[in-house]
């Protein structure tokens, strides 16, 4: 992000102390820089999915870069919108994605799309552990999103 600047149009969340700690630790624990049990590629795939449906444009501004950085390609990150359709993920991956979907479009799910159903089919390919992690990554990405879109964090050029 070096050619990019971001300016908040709408609050600065580092005025509040509580709120600037809850993103950091969740940063911390599960952001792009912490250590990680599962694939750093898929993590990072799962936080660029949050931050698409969730139209944060500061996230997808770092989120494509770590991609990128971790070394995931191009067309995998080009096609992630639209990951089903596409035959670059395998059982495990895909798992976590709709996971990832659903636990972040929460209010969205319905009986015949049920939330158990996703966990489910996440616990045939991952660990507890792991399953933890990956909760943990998607909920801080939702906590960031709706963070950097309340601040109104828009990137422009330098």
């Amino acid at each position: 992000m070096s050619d990019v600047i971001v300016r908040n149009r709408r609050a600065d969340s580092s005025a509040n102390a509580d709120l600037t700690e809850l993103a950091r630790r969740g940063a911390a624990a599960f952001g792009y820089k912490a250590d990680l049990r599962i694939d750093r590629r898929l993590a990072e795939l799962l936080r660029l999915r949050v931050s698409q449906i969730n139209n944060c444009t500061y996230c997808l501004n770092v989120h494509y870069e770590a991609a990128r950085d971790f070394g995931v390609r191009r067309e995998v990150i080009d096609t992630l919108t639209a990951w089903w359709e596409t035959e670059f993920h395998d059982a495990a991956a895909r798992a976590a994605l709709a996971y990832a979907e659903a636990l972040t479009r929460l209010a969205d799910a319905t009986v015949a799309d049920s939330f158990a159903a996703r966990h489910d089919a996440l616990a045939e390919h991952f660990s507890p552990d792991e399953i933890l992690e990956i909760i943990g990554i998607v909920i801080n990405m939702n906590v960031w999103t709706r963070l950097k879109v309340a601040e109104g964090a828009v990137p422009g050029p330098d």
